[in-house]
């Protein structure tokens, strides 16, 4: 009996030594993007708060939900207007993967309290204009397969730059993960779009 109680002593006094080295264990600290995290005692971990969105994060998602948004438009025309299975294919992919981007843009806002998009489309790169989205809507063939990816590559490679901008000047780590699927989503896109161009 005695044997018993001396393993059931020893088993705790085993679990309490693992125990207090977890706690020892240092947490590694979230920074901003591109900063040195810093390592804090296990103790302060939670009160230790990322810091909130600054005006690069907020003016970045509200401007690429308006820029997804027209890549969606465009991608809407190619079904009934593309002769290239291949362009088709590549808007049905587009469109794939932007419309659950912005609803992960959108929930990003609503969690922090950010209300509607940017409404200067203009100012946003690689945006294409009224007249170009006009003139795609109405071209056919390979007339629009090539008109497709030239304006794609163009909104592309704008919404790689904001992407950019965001990561060197942006707070928030979800946004520097949304950067991020963009950067390298839209550089294989563009790739691909690159190569398609040459074999219309």
């Amino acid at each position: 009996m005695r044997s018993g109680v001396v393993v059931v002593a020893a088993a705790i006094a085993l679990l309490a030594g693992c125990t207090s080295e977890q706690e020892q264990v240092p947490v590694i600290a979230p920074d901003t993007p591109g900063g040195s995290a810093s390592t804090i005692a296990a103790s302060d971990a939670t009160g230790h708060v990322p810091p909130p969105p600054n005006a690069a994060d907020r003016d970045y998602v509200s401007m690429m939900i308006a820029h997804h948004e027209q890549a969606l438009a465009m991608t809407r025309f190619a079904p009934d207007r593309a002769e290239n299975q291949t362009v088709k294919g590549l808007a049905e992919r587009i469109r794939f993967s932007q419309e659950p981007e912005i609803g992960a843009m959108k929930q990003w806002q609503r969690t922090h309290g950010i209300v509607g998009s940017h409404g200067d489309h203009g100012s946003m790169p690689g945006m294409a204009t009224q007249e170009q989205l006009t003139a795609l809507g109405a071209a056919r063939g390979k007339e629009f397969d090539r008109m497709f990816l030239e304006l794609m590559i163009k909104h592309h490679e704008g919404a790689i730059k904001m992407a950019t901008d965001v990561r060197a000047s942006g707070t928030n780590v979800t946004v520097e993960e949304m950067a991020d699927d963009v950067v390298a989503t839209q550089s294989d896109e563009i790739n691909r779009m690159r190569k398609l161009l040459t074999e219309l």
